[in-house]
C-alpha cells in the first residue's frame, strides 16, 4: 500500500516563496538545512524551523491586520462614523 503525501500547499503559487522562507529561517537558527533529503537533522531542529516559521507568519499577519484596522478606523473618523464622534 503506498502512502500519498498530504503535504500540499493551499496556494500552489506560494510554494517557492515558502521554500525560500524555510531556508531563511533555518539559516537564522543555524540549522544546516539542505535542498533534498535532510534525514540527518533531528526532530528538534526540524521542529524549530517550522515553529519559527509559524511564529513569523503570525506576527506578519497580526501587523497587517492592525495596520488595516488603523486605516479603516481613520476612514471612519474622517467620515464622521467613529465611535467617539458626537
Amino acid at each position: 500500500m503506498s502512502k500519498s503525501s498530504t503535504n500540499t500547499a493551499a496556494v500552489p503559487e506560494a510554494k517557492s516563496a515558502l521554500d525560500r522562507f524555510k531556508f531563511e529561517v533555518a539559516n537564522e537558527l543555524g540549522v544546516p538545512l539542505t535542498d533534498g533529503y535532510n534525514g540527518n537533522l533531528t526532530s528538534k531542529q526540524n521542529g524549530s524551523v517550522g515553529g519559527y516559521m509559524v511564529r513569523k507568519m503570525i506576527e506578519a499577519q497580526e501587523k497587517q491586520m492592525s495596520q488595516g484596522s488603523q486605516i479603516s478606523q481613520g476612514t471612519q473618523m474622517s467620515q464622521g462614523t467613529g465611535s467617539n464622534m458626537q
